[in-house]
């Protein structure tokens, strides 16, 4: 089923993989990938937050590797799942949007395989916990994607309470819409309770054990930490790969007393019940971790943590990806650049800051060859094992590039292209400025694209657009990205999200 074992990159949409002399294979180690939800680039204690104190994640990259420029392929949730999973560009396969309730009748396609598929291969034991948001119907569900054991969500967002008490706090920033009416589809009677909103809300993407619905009645965030501690109990005797995807700190913006209160401190609601919500996350990584200590596992494990995206600029100032501009649905770097962490002590190197460019796109490929399987043809990422092995590595080139409708943006080196659709005349901002029905691809505009180009090495901000003075950077960053598409297949479905947005005093129009 697989034709090869992938050590570096394939295709000529990335640089050549840099050559490192690793040391000898160890044994194969056990493989965790835990996935924040919408967590801000500036939003833990690790990466410079002001605020929210994650002390086991801080623990988590002074034990590894800890990226400054790690990426994600797309900046909403369900297309960046999908590339984190085959280590592909979903472009490769249509995988373009956020499915909005249309992974209820389809999802990643089955020709495509995917990590777990390739680990359970391997001998791995296969456990999923968390959100899913790649296909519902049978045949896409996580069981028939390579997965032993699932417990979590199938959609892109839940309730995690199903009821308040006091000292529980919810909040809607201005901007967000109703929190129910996030989820895909759902819209609450007027005059509905905060209680009968939650309660919509759960039945309409509830919690899933298998294939069957449970009644979780734990905050969610904590029924998903102790699913995965019970995931590392009951496997602790063979390799095993565990996928934690949390669903905090998307919305909902939810958290129960225990957590409110460890955040008293902070006197902006928003930021305080977005904070309770991270610290929840933050214990989950400290669960983990003193469970594979109590076994004896800390060594034999591998640990990458990130986030889908960055954090959304729809909750306001609840969060932050500081210092980087944008937020999630954007191609600034606010929406494409994550926390990025990788794990494996006495294996990887301890306590380093790499400025690096790496990709989500780079899971797959680095567990797969750690754990001595094979993966098909056409992956995008590579292996960082031998880079995160190496005591002084040298610096590798890379490209990366990034695909939404008719919007493109490519990093090369230090020099990132976006180049946008230009809104219609008339049309103002909006986070739901219209929708192309599915089967007629977004075209641009007649209005043209809008250029911006930027030197991250000098303005990570990407407050100075270079387009106009240096147009035979654009040219040739153009052609990259037509090289690179002619691998990519149409989109399965359009975005249901689109959006017009004033940036550098122009009307674009985005679609996450």
């Amino acid at each position: 089923m697989f034709t090869r074992s992938l050590i570096l990159a394939a295709g000529a949409c990335l640089a050549a993989a840099p050559a490192f002399a690793a040391p000898a294979a160890p044994a194969r180690p056990n493989i965790i990938v835990i996935l924040a939800d919408d967590l801000g680039y500036g939003d833990t204690g690790a990466y410079g937050s002001p605020w929210v104190k994650t002390p086991n994640i801080d623990a988590l990259a002074r034990d590894g590797v800890r990226f400054t420029q790690g990426y994600v392929a797309h900046p909403v949730c369900a297309p960046s799942r999908a590339a984190l999973m085959t280590g592909r560009y979903q472009t490769r396969f249509g995988y373009e949007f956020n499915p909005v309730g249309r992974d209820r009748t389809g999802g990643v396609s089955r020709d495509e395989v995917l990590l777990p598929q390739v680990l359970k291969g391997a001998g791995y034991s296969t456990g999923m916990v968390g959100k899913w948001h790649l296909g519902q119907p049978a045949g896409y569900h996580p069981l028939d994607r390579g997965f032993d054991s699932f417990f979590g969500v199938m959609t892109g967002a839940t309730s995690f309470m199903t009821d308040f008490r006091v000292g529980d706090e919810e909040i809607t920033p201005p901007g967000a819409g109703a929190s129910f009416g996030l989820a895909e589809g759902v819209q609450a009677p007027p005059g509905a309770t905060e209680a009968e909103k939650m309660a919509l809300l759960r039945r309409a993407a509830p919690v899933l054990r298998g294939r069957e619905v449970v009644e979780e009645e734990t905050y969610l965030t904590d029924a998903f930490t102790r699913e995965a501690v019970s995931f590392i109990d009951a496997n602790a005797g063979k390799p095993f790969f565990l996928y934690l995807a949390y669903t905090t700190p998307h919305t909902p913006l939810q958290a129960p007393a225990s957590y409110i209160e460890r955040n008293r401190d902070i006197p902006d609601k928003g930021q305080r019940v977005y904070a309770a919500m991270v610290t929840a996350l933050d214990d989950g990584v400290g669960k983990l971790r003193a469970e594979l200590k109590a076994r004896k596992l800390e060594k034999d494990t591998l640990i990458v943590f990130l986030s889908d995206n960055g954090c959304a600029g729809y909750i306001g100032t609840a969060c932050t990806n500081g210092p980087l501009n944008g937020f999630k649905g954007l191609h600034l770097e606010g929406g494409v650049r994550v926390p990025y962490i990788v794990s494996w002590p006495g294996r990887f190197r301890k306590g380093a800051v790499e400025p690096q460019v790496v990709s989500s796109l780079d899971i797959a490929p680095t567990a797969a060859a750690l754990a001595g399987a094979d993966l098909p043809k056409g992956t995008d990422g590579q292996n960082l094992a031998p880079y995160l092995y190496a005591k002084a590595p040298a610096p590798f080139a890379r490209r990366l590039f990034w695909r939404s409708g008719p919007n493109y943006a490519v990093r090369d080196g230090a020099w990132k292209l976006w180049s946008v659709n230009r809104a219609e005349p008339g049309e103002t901002e909006s986070l739901a400025a219209g929708i192309t029905p599915d089967g007629v691809q977004a075209k641009v505009s007649a209005q043209g694209v809008y250029d911006m180009l930027y030197n991250l090495a000098d303005d990570p901000g990407e407050t100075r657009n270079l387009a106009a003075s240096r147009p035979e950077v654009v040219a040739r960053l153009k052609a990259e990205i037509a090289e690179w598409d002619r691998g990519n297949v149409p989109a399965q479905w359009t975005s249901m999200r689109q959006a017009v947005r004033r940036h550098e005093g122009q009307m674009l129009k985005i679609y996450p």
